[in-house]
């Protein structure tokens, strides 16, 4: 039983992680990032060079950070700021250069599965039973994750500005608040976001081209079922995640990988407004 909880509780704290960045990039730009997913990817492979190079490996995090931020700073640059005014062809444009990322990456990395080093290994004995000290770590990254996020929102300049933004964009303009840089900052810091949960899961699975692809379905439902607060986020990680984990524990792992979609779907016909509170 407690073997079972902690899996609920890392599984949401990984789901987290990785629906954040699209949250934020939703919450202040108004466009689902269909890139989010190859992002995540290119977070992995920043492990595997970290690993090739035989370098320490909890530099992959710092590096995997860093790479999403550039990569999503140059796409917001080029790309999305032309259109800010055309949502649907912003959706379009991030699903495309998905694509285009996605095989610039084979074209670099091949199409074989390959495996990075973790920064942890081993298990940890809890009350008479053993757990993967990695997972455990991950609560931990989560929680750093949440926090950062929080302070950035609440204490900063930049984060009163996004908020501004987030609440009522032409407002925020009337108001002298440059919400060009709020979003090139957003979108840079959501690829950031999504990079460093490539990661953060990469010790715990294969790095293969399409390793973002699942990561990405289980964001976009949780971010439907979220609207733009992380209480709910982290709310409908533990909800839709935990029944993840019982359908892969007690009917089979395929069952339980279509479960946190089947009910985000549900929800939505039952309460459209999901898990947010306003």
């Amino acid at each position: 039983m407690l073997y079972l909880f902690l899996d609920i509780i890392t599984t949401a704290a990984i789901l987290f992680i990785v629906a954040s960045g699209l949250l934020i990039i939703f919450g202040v730009m108004k466009i689902i990032n269909f890139a989010h997913g190859v992002f995540l990817t290119i977070g992995g492979y920043a492990s595997l060079v970290v690993t090739h190079f035989d370098w320490n490996p909890w530099f992959s995090m710092p590096l995997a950070f860093v790479a999403g931020c550039l990569f999503g700073a140059i796409i917001e640059r080029t790309v999305l700021r032309f259109l800010y005014h055309r949502p649907l062809d912003a959706i379009l444009a991030t699903w495309g250069l998905g694509i285009v990322l996605g095989q610039l990456i084979i074209i670099g990395f091949g199409r074989e599965v390959q495996f990075a080093a973790g920064p942890v290994s081993g298990a940890m004995e809890l009350f008479g039973d053993f757990y993967s000290k990695y997972r455990l770590l991950l609560i931990i990254f989560s929680m750093l994750v949440a926090g950062a996020m929080w302070l950035l929102l609440k204490g900063t300049r930049i984060g009163l500005q996004t908020r501004a933004v987030i609440m009522n964009e032409p407002l925020a303009r009337g108001l002298g608040i440059n919400s060009s840089r709020v979003r090139l900052i957003t979108f840079s810091f959501g690829a950031g976001l999504a990079c460093l949960a490539g990661a953060f899961i990469t010790p715990l699975s294969s790095v293969d081209p399409n390793m973002g692809l699942p990561w990405l379905v289980s964001a976009f439902m949780l971010v439907l079922v979220s609207g733009n607060s992380f209480l709910a986020l982290a709310s409908a990680c533990i909800v839709l995640g935990g029944a993840q984990v019982l359908a892969s524990t007690y009917i089979s792992p395929v069952i339980g990988g279509l479960t946190l979609a089947v009910l985000a779907a549900l929800l939505l016909r039952i309460r459209p407004k999901g898990f947010a509170y306003d």
